[in-house]
């Protein structure tokens, strides 16, 4: 499986009517989920949310070339 770079958030139960809001309603909740904490316990909620979504992926060989991309951006 290669990853998947396109916008791909959805919610099956929900219908949307712009093909950006699936994605407007991730990032409201990534907010939301950061909420009055602190700098450093947003840091420890990124980690664990990074290596929950990576084990929920599984494949080595996504998270990989998704690793060699995000550090591209740095």
């Amino acid at each position: 499986m290669a990853l998947n770079t396109q916008p791909n958030f959805a919610e099956p139960s929900k219908r949307y009517f712009r093909a950006f809001s699936p994605g407007d309603d991730f990032y409201e909740m990534l907010i939301d989920t950061h909420r009055d904490l602190t700098d450093e316990q947003s840091a420890m909620l990124n980690a664990r949310l990074i290596l929950l979504l990576a084990n929920h992926v599984g494949d080595l060989s996504v998270l990989r070339e998704a690793m060699q991309i995000a550090r591209e951006g740095v």
